[in-house]
């Protein structure tokens, strides 16, 4: 499945268990001798009968994260369409957020990702206090950063011309920085509209990618808590525009957004 191109290898796990180790999702996600993806996803029985099914998230890497925005859309559509549940709400437990999405006209699914977390314990993030931007030494030069957490981190730089921004370089710099314990995701964002952004995502283990739901929420959060946006902001990524929701402190943030599917097989593990 994909969102935007940010795309997905889905295991429905939840009447067969499956835990496939780092180097075996290494070797999945490899473009020419695997399936292919940035991200495998893993469907498992729900926790608890208010939830529809649980999911774990895997980064190319073989690393495990905390969500993933464009994901989930997709897990709600397969766990929807399988149940035929298109005219309810879908449930979802992922490893640190609920998510509630609904089924929308045009293939789109709208997500609930939480309400953003600004403190720099969420992501985790070395500093002092928690400021709305931050300065950061990357020994031949510094960049001043806003810090969120959407239940994963995530950098956010603004650019003046999104097209020339050094994203694979800069944002590898970024991500690996030993004040981020366990890495972080980097958005580079040039806001052309008080409900307009441009964005393209560094993914940690993985690298930049056509679309990232988290990424982009993350990037309208600072966004707001610069003053720089409305609460409605359409985010256009290479493989096209997410909606993103946010009234502020004390509200859940929505995503919209594309959710596909490609193909289905059986795969040996």
């Amino acid at each position: 499945m994909h969102g935007l191109g940010n795309d997905f290898l889905v295991i429905d796990a939840r009447e067969q268990p499956v835990a496939p180790g780092a180097a075996r999702i290494r070797e999945l996600a490899h473009r020419r001798t695997g399936v292919g993806f940035d991200q495998l996803l893993i469907l498992e029985r729900a926790p608890d009968a208010a939830v529809h099914a649980a999911y774990r998230v895997f980064n190319a890497d073989g690393a495990e994260v905390e969500q993933c925005g464009n994901g989930v859309r997709c897990l709600a559509r397969l766990v929807a369409n399988a149940a035929d549940l298109n005219d309810a709400e879908v449930v979802l437990q992922g490893p640190t957020t609920r998510v509630v999405a609904r089924l929308e006209p045009g293939n789109l699914v709208t997500v609930s990702m939480g309400e953003p977390d600004f403190a720099p314990a969420a992501l985790p993030f070395e500093a002092g206090e928690t400021a709305d931007r931050y300065r950061l030494d990357l020994g031949d030069e510094s960049v001043e950063v806003g810090a969120v957490s959407m239940g994963n981190p995530h950098v956010v730089l603004a650019c003046e011309d999104i097209d020339r921004a050094p994203v694979d370089t800069l944002g590898a710099k970024i991500s690996g920085h030993p004040r981020f314990p366990r890495k972080t995701n980097v958005e580079f964002m040039q806001i052309t509209g008080r409900q307009r952004l441009k964005l393209r995502v560094f993914e940690r283990g993985v690298g930049e990618t056509q679309a990232c739901g988290s990424g982009a929420c993350g990037a309208v959060a600072v966004g707001r808590r610069w003053g720089s946006l409305d609460d409605t902001v359409e985010v256009a990524l290479p493989g096209g525009t997410l909606c993103v929701k946010w009234p502020g402190p004390g509200h859940t943030l929505w995503l919209t957004g594309p959710a596909e599917e490609v193909f289905r097989g059986h795969i040996d593990l």
